[in-house]
């Protein structure tokens, strides 16, 4: 399976921050997507997952040779400002989840399975979630991508919110998980796309570019990401 983006496009008020991004990200692979601070990493994400309309473009799944438009259902989209409903408690949010993606949940699977896949403490499971911290909604976020195993996993900073236990935990899930799915995360630490990642890819003045994987466990590493990103448009 490959995730195919071709020529996409995106300009917000005149200013084009995607210049016709092409590039293919294979299965089996956890893809760090590295950029400044505006570079357009999360209009990127918001592109493929149709949050935000391309100006033109597309993003297509390929399996067995044969591509198709990517689909909403075949995205898991892990935002760094959680999205969830406060007005639930975490149970009852990851219950009605798992009775809309009855389908797709591993065979013998219980809610409480689910809820300890992420170390979720027994107490806080039937608090609300507008009483929760960042970090655990966006554990929650990311319980659902576990429950619903959708082909391609966004993940827009997905760590940083995380103490350095939990962080842990979730960079072995992922890495277990990789070999079926295709996953992409931003990220602006170094350090830790160097340590999770399989492949990099830099988006800078609107495209993205490979960065040979061998570069990721060289002395030379940060400076050699510092000087790709080094441009005229940023000072």
């Amino acid at each position: 399976m490959e995730l195919i983006l071709d020529n996409i496009r995106k300009s917000f008020d005149g200013k084009e921050v995607l210049k016709g991004i092409d590039f293919t990200f294979e299965q089996g692979k956890i893809y760090g997507l590295l950029g400044r601070n505006g570079a357009g990493k999360t209009s990127l994400f918001n592109c493929l997952s149709g949050e935000i309309r391309m100006d033109s473009g597309g993003a297509f799944l390929r399996r067995e040779e044969v591509s198709l438009p990517l689909r909403e259902e075949e995205i898991g989209y892990v935002f760094s400002l959680p999205i969830l409903p406060d007005f639930l408690t975490g149970y009852e949010f990851v219950k009605f989840y798992m009775d809309i993606n009855r389908d797709k949940i591993e065979q013998g699977r219980s809610i409480e399975d689910y809820f300890d896949i992420i170390r979720f403490e027994e107490e806080d499971r039937h608090r609300l979630i507008k009483g929760y911290s960042h970090g655990m909604k966006n554990k929650i976020q990311m319980l659902c991508f576990i429950i619903s195993r959708p082909p391609l996993i966004l993940l827009d900073e997905p760590l940083t919110s995380f103490d350095v236990v939990v962080a842990l935990e979730i960079k072995k899930l992922l890495r277990e998980m990789k070999q079926n799915h295709i996953i992409i995360f931003s990220t602006h630490i170094l350090q830790l796309a160097a340590d999770l990642c399989d492949e990099l890819v830099i988006l800078n003045n609107g495209s993205l570019r490979e960065i040979p994987a061998e570069t990721l466990h060289s002395p030379e590493f940060e400076e050699q990401i510092i000087a790709l990103l080094k441009d005229e448009d940023h000072v």
